[in-house]
């Protein structure tokens, strides 16, 4: 039993002397071993550097201001200063709101199918405009038309500031040329007060709309509101935009 005990003694000695201290057995932490095995203080190294995509362009500045206000400044005001002899600049007409209306009470009484067609017009008007419209309701009941009161009967927006110049630039520059057989718009649209109304027969002159998804035509009416005091100056004040209006004199 002594010699057993003096060659375990021996054998572990053995085994002691042949794996140095500082060598890591394979499989336990080892460059040939495991990963289960490994140094547990061993850390992944964290990204510090941003990376920055080159995209090739360059940082937008501010929105550019729509060229008829320049116009307005540049070309109108002095225009209409010299032939209406304005002595204040702030008393010469300028654009106040323009607004966009649709009415729509014929689907209202059409249930769930009139209700899709009001969405649509609803879609249709967002695209043109640029802004979301608001319903209006019917404030009174109405036996002959078949309107409730609260039944939604139109559509309405109305566009202010830079907006309103945007949407005025692409009604002359690209609505009016697509009216089919345009030859002007009546110069006898104008109110008391210098305001100007007039409409479109269907929604497909705007470039914005889809003329494959149209299924039905929708009209829709644009009151251009000025601080004019008469029909002269609120003529002569769009004419200055660019307004295409129709002669009607008579030639001899």
């Amino acid at each position: 039993m002594a010699k057993d005990k003096e060659d375990k003694k021996d054998k572990k000695d053995s085994t002691k002397e042949s794996k140095p201290k500082g060598e890591k057995q394979p499989g336990k932490g080892g460059d040939e071993g495991g990963k289960k095995g490994g140094d547990k203080k061993f850390k992944r190294p964290v990204a510090t550097a941003k990376v920055e995509l080159d995209t090739g362009e360059t940082p937008t500045g501010p929105i550019p201001t729509p060229r008829l206000i320049e116009k307005y400044k540049n070309e109108i005001i002095p225009g209409m200063q010299q032939k209406f002899g304005y002595k204040n600049a702030m008393a010469i007409p300028k654009l106040d709101k323009l607004v966009i209306s649709m009415g729509v009470g014929k689907y209202a009484t059409l249930g769930g199918e009139g209700k899709a067609k009001i969405e649509q017009a609803e879609r249709e008007l967002t695209v043109i405009a640029g802004q979301k419209p608001i319903r209006c309701k019917a404030k009174k009941s109405v036996a002959n038309f078949k309107v409730r009161e609260g039944m939604e009967t139109g559509l309405k927006v109305t566009l202010r500031g830079k907006r309103m110049y945007e949407f005025v630039d692409r009604l002359i520059a690209l609505a009016f040329p697509r009216v089919k057989d345009f030859r002007g718009i009546d110069p006898k649209g104008f109110d008391n007060g210098g305001n100007y109304n007039f409409g479109f027969n269907e929604q497909t002159v705007f470039p914005e709309v889809d003329g494959t998804t149209v299924t039905f035509q929708q009209g829709m009416n644009i009151t251009i509101v000025t601080t004019a005091k008469n029909v002269d100056e609120g003529r002569e004040l769009l004419k200055q935009f660019g307004m295409p209006f129709r002669d009607d004199t008579k030639k001899d």
